[in-house]
């Protein structure tokens, strides 16, 4: 698994493995200081020897890069944040198929909805289900209800007693 941190953050890390290793510490106090295994201080030492310094160098991530540049995705999130009917839909509601239609009209960059996903989770949105409620709800009602009527609904609080001296039959003595 690729450790936490930027690549220029990993290259900062085997940099100063290598110098840890220069000033005379073993390879196991070395992997102690930087938080790492040992086996991946040799190799780092190992590419070095091979290589130079430049075979520490921070190695682009693997992968598609991705559709929208770092100010596009900003200027998504702008434009998320005026809402969904800013954008001409009846309610408030983001899917992702409105995400990618949204995407598109403003990008010219085609996204599938099924994948749209993938991105708001990059920037920090996730899955929120909107909370059903009757367009005709009175909330002054639902507060005068909650304070005079439901009060003399709830049951008071039962003690316990025995009812019975005996424990098998009910009104025995």
């Amino acid at each position: 698994m690729r450790p936490h941190g930027s690549p220029e953050q990993l290259e900062r890390r085997r940099r100063r493995a290598l110098g840890l290793l220069k000033d005379g510490l073993t390879l196991t106090a070395v992997a102690q200081r930087v938080g790492c295994s040992a086996s991946s201080v040799h190799l780092w030492r190992e590419a070095a020897r091979r290589g130079g310094l430049a075979a520490l160098a921070a190695t682009p991530a693997p992968g598609r890069p991705p559709k929208l540049s770092p100010r596009q995705q900003a200027r998504l999130l702008r434009e998320l944040a005026k809402g969904a009917p800013t954008h001409g839909y009846p309610t408030d509601l983001w899917t992702t198929r409105r995400v990618a239609t949204v995407i598109w009209r403003r990008f010219q960059v085609r996204y599938h909805p099924n994948h749209v996903w993938r991105l708001l989770t990059g920037l920090g949105w996730s899955c929120q289900k909107p909370e059903r409620r009757a367009q005709e709800r009175d909330e002054a009602a639902i507060a005068r209800w909650k304070r005079r009527t439901w009060p003399r609904l709830k049951k008071g609080r039962r003690t316990w007693g025995p009812t019975s001296p005996s424990s098998t039959r009910p009104g025995s003595s």
